[in-house]
């Protein structure tokens, strides 16, 4: 396989502060609701979990807090500029690659070895699996983030040639697996793991050659328009869950396989944030935001990693050690009680991200060290993927073959010096 890259952007700027502040608010997005909506008890060694988002009308919520869209729009605006500057693809890939890929090695040393020492310290059997399955469900993003960033070369080069041909073709795909899907065929639903984000992602390469940056405001307004009616009329009158987020017993769900209609909901999201985008610029200038957006920036995968462990050695020692459980959401005492909780996760965090952002912000190798071959990043891209997939679906508790697939991934971004190479 050879890599080439698209033809340079008039632009020589790699980086967008919108973009930046987008893909920010989104990850805060995400650990806040992922810290917020688990509803825990634990009674005679078992633990049950609860959604507080399943609480009737909430729903609504997830139309703005189910931000996947936004990661996936942002990673691909961002991804086409820094790879249309003028480089070398391959260098490109296994940049990318090494920042995605590296930072799951230790989270995947942990899950491993936490189980067992919490038995030997006498955990329950339950709760000790839970929080496996559970540190391990997010890296479904990161497979397929992995897939996405692999094919970004090849889909740079089709948005130049095809244009608005790419994502909607690619939305049209995804309506007729999600036919296939309601039709019975359920597995053949997660094939829109690729459509359907595939299509949000090249919805960032509009934004990055300045077609929608190029939209008015009210233009912005009227795409969020159409994108949020499209989702209310799907959701409607056809088959898909009001919910954004997958829900506890639910018949359905949009996110688990990923469901057409995320694309209409993100047509409705990125209107949103392009009418808001010289508001978010000049509030990411004040100093303290730039400071908070400067310390995020290089540990974002870090802080996606990590903030599931974080939550469970929170849950673990207020829930399962001290018998807390969480008020009934939406009550006095829950909303009383969230900030302490936030606050308590956030500072665990902070302690893991010390110990383990270090794997993300590795400096960048020097030239004189050649990027792996064409066919190693592949290898590295889909060994990557296809381990954290598995993980996401079974947990750390699983068979070692997908621990062994992250490690080839790893292991075939291995970079040698550039004089060793006789070939690419």
């Amino acid at each position: 396989m050879t890599l080439s890259l698209p033809r340079p952007t008039t632009s020589a700027r790699t980086r967008d502060r919108f973009l930046d502040v987008v893909r920010s608010l989104a990850i805060v997005a995400v650990v806040a609701q992922h810290w917020t909506m688990p509803v825990l008890a634990y009674t005679d060694g078992r633990l049950t979990t609860g959604n507080a988002l399943a609480t009737p009308g909430w729903w609504v919520v997830t139309w703005l807090s189910q931000v996947m869209p936004l990661v996936f729009f942002a990673g691909g605006g961002a991804n086409y500029l820094s790879l249309t500057r003028g480089g070398d693809a391959k260098a490109w890939l296994s940049a990318r690659l090494t920042r995605l890929l590296l930072p799951v090695l230790p989270l995947l040393a942990v899950g491993v070895a936490a189980p067992p020492l919490l038995r030997t310290l006498g955990l329950p059997e339950q709760p000790v699996e839970l929080a496996g399955a559970l540190s391990a469900q997010l890296l479904w993003f990161l497979g397929v983030y992995l897939l996405t960033v692999l094919a970004t070369p090849l889909l740079a080069a089709a948005h130049r040639r095809l244009r608005w041909a790419v994502p909607l073709g690619l939305a049209g795909l995804a309506v007729l697996v999600d036919l296939a899907r309601f039709s019975g065929v359920d597995y053949v639903g997660y094939v829109n793991a690729v459509f359907v984000w595939f299509a949000v992602h090249q919805l960032g390469f509009f934004y990055a050659d300045g077609t929608l940056r190029r939209l008015s405001r009210r233009g912005a307004l009227a795409l969020s328009a159409a994108g949020f009616t499209a989702t209310a009329l799907l959701v409607g009158f056809g088959p898909y869950a009001e919910s954004m987020i997958g829900m506890p017993g639910a018949p359905m769900s949009n996110m688990s396989p990923p469901a057409a209609v995320l694309v209409t909901l993100a047509l409705g999201q990125v209107g949103l944030v392009l009418a808001a985008r010289d508001a978010l610029i000049a509030w990411s200038e004040r100093p303290t935001v730039a400071a908070a957006l400067g310390w995020l920036g290089p540990r974002f995968m870090s802080v996606y990693l990590w903030h599931m462990p974080a939550l469970i050695v929170l849950s673990g020692v207020t829930v399962v050690g001290l018998g807390y459980a969480t008020p009934a959401p939406g009550t006095v005492m829950w909303l009383a009680t969230v900030p302490g909780w936030l606050l308590s996760a956030g500072a665990i965090l902070t302690l893991l991200l010390r110990a383990f952002a270090r794997f993300e912000m590795r400096p960048v190798p020097s030239p004189a060290v050649s990027p792996p071959s064409s066919a190693r990043l592949c290898v590295a891209a889909l060994c990557g993927a296809t381990g954290t997939l598995a993980l996401a679906a079974t947990g750390f508790a699983a068979a070692p073959w997908p621990w062994i697939a992250l490690l080839c991934g790893a292991y075939a971004l291995t970079r040698v010096p550039a004089r060793a190479v006789t070939s690419a």
